[in-house]
C-alpha cells in the first residue's frame, strides 16, 4: 500500500513519532510532505527532522505560508502523479484550499482520499471557502475527526461518507511518563495554555480561592488575558499563592507535570469556540497526574472516567473537586492510575497510528 500524507503539523519533531508507528504496520510506503517552514502565532517553526525512521519526509515549496485557509503545495500534483499513491491522506479541514487542491489532484490518478476535521461548531464560511467546503464533502473517500462533534457538523453540512473519531496525534508514553517526586507541602494545582477568556482561568482563579490550607496554583502560558488574572488573582487576596509563567519546551513539560497534584482545564464555551480536545489532558494523563476538567466540547470524553468533570463555569463545583483531591492523596493516587491506563489504552502515537492505518484498509478494501 502506498500513501501519501499532506501534513503541516509534521514539522513538529515530536508528532513525527506517529509516522514512525504507522510505517511499521502492514506493507506500507509511507511519504510524508510537510513544508520546511511553518509560520504562526507562534512566529516561524522550522522542519525539525527528529524521528523519520521507516518513512520518507518530504519538505515541499508551500505558497502563502502562514494563510491557514490560503496555503497550497503547488509541487504536490507532481509528486502524485510520480508516486502513484493508493491512499492521498489530507491533514486539513475541509474548506482550506489545500485539502481541496490535494483532493482533486489525488482524484486525477484515482487514489482514495480522506481529510481531518478539527471544527466542532457549524460555521458558515464566505465564497469560495464554502464552495471548497462543498467539494471537499460531496468528494472526498473518509473522514477522520478529533472530536465526536466534528463529525456532527460534517454531517449536518453534506458529508455521507465514512467517519471515524481519531485524535490528530496521541502521545509518546515513555517521555510522558510518572515520575517520581518530592513530598510537598502545598497541594499544587497546574494549569497550561492559552490566558484568553474561553479558557476559564479566572473560573479557577475564584475556585482556588475558596480552598483551605496550604496549596499553590501554576498558571503556565501566555495571552492578553495575563494582566487581569494577576489582578483578579490580587483582588481575591491569593497573588502570593498563583504563580505565572511563560510556555516551556515540550521537552521539558514531562518534568513539570509531574511536580503537580492535580491539572485542570476550565475551558467555557463561547459563541466561536468550544475545547476541540484538550492535549495537555493526555499528557497529564500519561503522567499519572489526575486532571479536572469542564464540560465543554470534548473535554468529557477525553477524560472517561480518569478525572472529574465539572459543568463549566460552575466555580463551586470546581472548588469541590479541588478541595476533594486536595485531602484525598488516595484518590489522587487512584485517578492518575486511571488516567495513564486511559491513555496507554487510546492515546498513545501507537494507538493513533493503528486506529489510522485501519482506516487505510478500509479505504483500499
Amino acid at each position: 500500500m502506498r500513501v501519501v500524507m499532506i501534513s503541516k503539523a509534521c514539522v513538529v519533531g515530536q508528532y513525527q513519532t506517529k509516522l514512525e508507528e504507522l510505517a511499521k504496520l502492514g506493507e506500507m510506503e509511507l511519504t510524508v510532505v510537510v513544508p520546511p517552514v511553518w509560520r504562526d502565532e507562534r512566529g516561524s517553526l522550522p522542519l525539525e527532522r527528529v524521528h523519520t525512521q521507516g518513512y520518507t519526509l518530504r519538505a515541499e515549496p508551500i505558497r502563502f505560508n502562514g494563510q491557514f485557509h490560503w496555503h497550497y503545495y503547488p509541487t504536490l500534483a507532481n509528486i502524485l502523479r510520480q508516486l502513484r499513491p493508493h491512499v492521498v491522506h489530507i491533514d486539513e479541514e475541509p474548506y482550506n484550499l489545500a485539502t481541496f487542491l490535494a483532493l482533486r489532484a489525488a482524484q486525477a490518478i484515482h487514489a482514495k482520499t480522506l481529510f481531518f476535521a478539527w471544527q466542532n461548531l457549524s460555521r458558515r464560511y464566505p465564497p469560495p471557502f464554502a464552495w471548497l467546503e462543498q467539494f471537499v464533502l460531496r468528494r472526498a473517500d473518509y473522514a477522520i475527526v478529533g472530536n465526536a462533534d466534528a463529525e456532527t457538523v460534517i454531517r449536518a453540512k453534506g458529508y455521507r461518507g465514512p467517519a471515524c473519531v481519531i485524535p490528530q496525534f496521541g502521545v509518546d508514553p515513555d517521555t510522558f511518563a510518572p515520575r517520581p517526586r518530592q513530598p510537598a507541602a502545598a497541594f499544587r494545582i497546574g494549569y497550561l495554555g492559552r490566558l484568553v477568556a474561553e479558557k476559564g482561568v479566572d473560573g479557577l482563579l475564584r475556585a482556588a480561592a475558596t480552598l483551605r490550607g496550604e496549596w499553590q496554583l501554576d498558571v503556565i502560558g501566555s495571552g492578553p488575558a495575563q494582566a487581569s488574572l494577576a489582578q483578579l488573582a490580587n483582588e481575591l487576596g491569593i497573588a502570593p499563592r498563583v504563580h505565572f509563567a511563560a510556555w516551556r519546551p515540550s521537552g521539558e513539560m514531562p518534568a513539570v507535570y509531574s511536580q503537580l497534584d492535580a491539572l485542570v482545564v476550565p475551558s467555557r464555551t463561547r459563541p466561536n469556540w468550544k475545547e476541540q480536545f484538550g492535549r495537555v489532558l493526555i499528557e497529564a494523563m500519561a503522567c499519572a497526574v489526575p486532571v479536572i476538567g469542564s464540560d465543554c466540547g470534548e473535554i468529557p470524553n477525553v477524560i472517561g472516567d480518569a478525572g472529574l468533570v465539572f459543568p463549566e463555569n460552575d466555580i463551586a463545583a470546581l472548588g469541590a473537586h479541588l478541595a476533594a483531591l486536595q485531602n484525598d492523596p488516595t484518590q489522587r493516587a487512584a485517578l492518575g492510575a486511571r488516567g495513564r491506563a486511559r491513555v496507554l489504552a487510546r492515546f498513545t502515537q501507537k494507538r493513533v497510528a493503528e486506529a489510522t492505518y485501519r482506516v487505510y484498509c478500509a479505504l483500499i478494501n
